[in-house]
């Protein structure tokens, strides 16, 4: 399973650290386990069942995501230097992270994307942080994840969980608006 991840997220090698990079990795590893969807779902199905005639594959969304938070975070450095430190490695393993519930969360039903019956109960950041607590990720990282979608609209999120929600509702509100 952790080869079928690592193929799925090439991005987990700009993780430096070696047991935040495998910490993450085995919570998608976890995720797949558990999920009723499988690697080749993920690049079928649509990023967000919210979005009418979505097209955009989960994994294209997920990929954006942490490209963007990415690129976003050295932007930040280079600009603002030790005036505002930014910790790569949690902003790198909170974007691969963030949706990783979802796969608790969806379901695929005659070909069809849909809401699992534990997704009408408990959205993705939750399912999220769960499957991540179980595979040891850090405190900041699991904020990230808990923060980066509505439900953290009622905390202060920290530098790297403001990248990443801002990363993530780059590429979802465009699709709202279609």
């Amino acid at each position: 399973m952790l080869d079928q991840v690592r193929e799925l997220w090439p991005e987990l090698n700009w993780i430096k650290d070696e047991k935040r990079r495998a910490q993450t990795a085995e919570t998608w590893a976890l995720a797949l386990s558990q999920s009723k969807l499988n690697v080749a779902d993920l690049h079928e199905i649509p990023f967000t069942l919210l979005a009418k005639d979505c097209k955009v594959t989960f994994m294209e969304h997920k990929r954006a995501v942490v490209h963007i938070a990415h690129e976003s975070a050295k932007i930040m450095a280079h600009f603002f230097g030790n005036n505002l430190p930014i910790d790569f490695d949690a902003v790198v393993s909170g974007a691969i992270l963030a949706d990783v519930g979802k796969l608790l969360e969806y379901d695929k039903v005659n070909g069809k994307a849909v809401t699992s019956d534990m997704g009408k109960f408990v959205r993705h950041p939750f399912s999220g942080v769960g499957l991540a607590m179980q595979c040891g990720v850090p405190d900041k990282v699991l904020h990230i994840i808990a923060a980066h979608a509505a439900e953290g609209d009622h905390v202060k999120r920290t530098t790297e969980a403001l990248i990443v929600h801002h990363a993530d509702f780059m590429s979802f509100l465009p699709f709202m608006n279609k």
